[in-house]
């Protein structure tokens, strides 16, 4: 493509600074910058970027399911999303709206009025996890992943954490509905303890006749007891669609954002 060269002429009181300029151009001189064929790979990353958020974009519309790992390509992609302001904002976007629906909202005042959160990447965050695998880029690991479950040190998402307690001072019984293992009950406890989480009405767990279920009917049958047992679920908080979709559904919904795996 050669060489882009752009003309600036200096403004003529700029020679009065140097007497040699004087004697050498009684003119002012152009000024001649030149720009190699370096500009292009920050056209092709702007429009690698331009992939990676439709990629996204389709991925969070659940317009992508099912996929295993994110695409190669997009690894700077996800994780510069997800370790900056981009997740951070749309994690407030995502409570803050929940909170003014749980606000407006009209509880019966009966004790029935219910609130589901997931637990993984809703309550607590992975991210520490995600980051020495990826960020989503190799496939699903579930021995290493209960490794890491078993550390206690998934941090709380802070967003869900002031969302929660705002629920919970409203008057909503809160159900916390994991893909976890029941094996995995005690320390998960500890886990939502230790950063701040209190006062729940039920921890449910994937009991050994749960596993191989997809997380849409499990989350499903477990939201179909809950109204059996009278509740009414007028929210529901989760990262994954099969958080929040299948049979029994709350009267309102809220996806946060999670580019890094998909659960059917």
């Amino acid at each position: 493509m050669g060489f882009l060269r752009v003309l600036f002429l200096l403004p003529l009181f700029s020679i009065a600074f140097s007497e040699d300029a004087l004697h050498a151009h009684p003119l002012p001189r152009p000024l001649i910058l030149e720009y190699t064929e370096m500009i292009e790979p920050k056209i092709e990353d702007e429009e690698a970027g331009l992939r990676c958020t439709s990629w996204r974009f389709a991925a969070e519309t659940n317009n992508l399911n099912p996929w295993k790992t994110i695409p190669s390509e997009c690894v700077d992609y996800v994780k510069n999303y997800m370790m900056g302001w981009g997740y951070t904002l749309d994690l407030e976007r995502v409570s803050n709206e929940a909170a003014v629906y749980a606000r407006g909202a009209e509880l019966m005042g009966d004790g029935k009025d219910a609130w589901v959160f997931d637990v993984d990447e809703t309550l607590l965050s992975n991210l520490p996890y995600y980051t020495r695998h990826g960020y989503g880029l190799e496939i699903f690991d579930p021995v290493e992943f209960d490794k890491w479950v078993d550390e206690a040190m998934a941090p709380a998402i802070e967003p869900s954490l002031r969302l929660y307690e705002e629920v919970l001072d409203l008057g909503f019984k809160i159900f916390l509905l994991t893909g976890r293992s029941e094996k995995q009950r005690d320390i998960t406890v500890q886990n939502l303890m230790n950063v701040g989480f209190r006062n729940w009405d039920k921890l449910m767990l994937r009991a050994s006749d749960d596993h191989g279920k997809l997380a849409t009917v499990y989350k499903s049958e477990k939201r179909g007891d809950m109204v059996k047992e009278g509740y009414r679920i007028l929210g529901n908080s989760g990262d994954q669609w099969s958080d929040i979709l299948g049979s029994s559904m709350s009267a309102r919904s809220f996806k946060l954002p999670n580019p890094m795996y998909y659960i059917p």
